[in-house]
Formats: C-alpha cells, structure tokens, sequence
C-alpha cells in the first residue's frame, strides 16, 4: 500500500505542481487510500470515513478558495457533488443495481474536489470508474477469479476514475 500512496500522492504533486488546491486533493486521496482498503476487504464504504473525504475535501477547497480569491468556484464544486450525488442514486436506484449507497456518498465527496477543477475534470472522474471497473470485471471473470454473481467493490474504481481525471485534466 506505500508503493500505491507513493505513485496517489506523486502524480497528484506532478500533477497539480504548486496549484493551491494540491493540499486539498492530497487530504481526499490519503482518506480515498483507507477507503480503497476498508472496501476491497470488506465491500463496505463506511460513513464516518466517506464524511472525513467530504469533510477533509471541503474545508481544503474553502481555504483554497480564501487564499486563491476565488469563491465562485466553491459554487462549482457544490454543483459537481450534487451532480454526482443525483448520478450515482439514479444508477443505484435500477433494478439489479449492485451499487451500494457508500458509492453515492463517495461519489459525492469526489465531486467536490472534481468540480472545483472544472466540468472536463467532472465529466471524466465520473465516467472513468465505470471504464476501470467494467475492464477489471471482465478480466476477473475471463480468468475464472469471479462468477457473474461474485460481489465487486465500486469505491476503488472510483477512486482511481477521480485521480486519474485530475491527472489527465
């Protein structure tokens, strides 16, 4: 996991270099690394700690927003977590769904910070996880590791969808 959180926080610092939103994203990917964990062990999302991501990600974008002079886009980020909230419960709510509430809420953590950085960055961290996570099915199926009614966790694809969004934008 240290190699993993090396490779998380260095792309996001090559990435973001010194934008002031650096230590807001870093605050969202250190709670995304334990919630990576907690899900593939246990296929939960626990609420105290998707409330840190919100929490931690939100005061990082308020200071963000009072050293840049730039309010408006806490405006932006707001809009990016509602979309993502109403998004991921639409797809939750389908019949057979297998998305669990915990991705909702994660998914709305996420959008804040996504939408701070603007509506390409949005756009591409919500549709990124579906990609990642519909090839790693198919080739744990093709390779006989899970059956069609295996259980997957969802929240490390999002994960993954949200960073790479914010270091291909």
């Amino acid at each position: 996991m240290v190699a993993i959180g090396a490779v998380v926080f260095g792309g996001l610092a090559v990435a973001r270099g010194t934008e002031p939103v650096l230590p807001a994203l870093l605050l969202v990917a250190a709670v995304g690394l334990a919630l990576t964990v907690t899900d593939l062990t246990t296929l939960r999302l626990p609420d105290p700690l998707v409330g840190v991501a919100m929490v931690a990600g939100g005061a990082g974008l308020v200071g963000t927003a009072l050293v840049t002079g730039e309010p408006w886009r806490l405006t932006t980020a707001l809009a990016g977590a509602g979309l993502s909230l109403v998004g991921y419960l639409l797809l939750a709510l389908l019949p057979g769904a297998r998305l669990g509430f915990g991705d909702v809420k994660l998914a709305a953590a996420l959008g804040l910070p996504l939408g701070w950085l603007g509506w390409p960055t949005l756009r591409l961290g919500l549709l990124l996880p579906h990609v990642l996570a519909g090839a790693t099915v198919l080739t744990l199926l093709l390779t006989g590791r899970v059956r069609r009614d295996t259980p997957v966790p969802f929240g490390p694809a999002i994960l993954a969808g949200a960073w790479l969004a914010v270091l291909l934008t």
